[in-house]
């Protein structure tokens, strides 16, 4: 039997209160897991020029 690979379903994204932003998912298997990211204080990154 080969490697099980985790496929993401993203399950919820939003905004903590404390301004981080937060990513839960969950694979098909039932395994789940949460990601937070951190923006650094300031004004957003702008796109790039085209």
């Amino acid at each position: 039997m080969g490697e099980h690979v985790h496929v993401r379903f993203s399950e919820f994204l939003g905004v903590s209160e404390s301004g981080e932003l937060v990513e839960r998912s969950r694979c098909h298997c039932g395994f789940a897991w949460t990601r937070t990211y951190r923006v650094e204080d300031g004004e957003p990154d702008s796109p790039p020029a085209s």
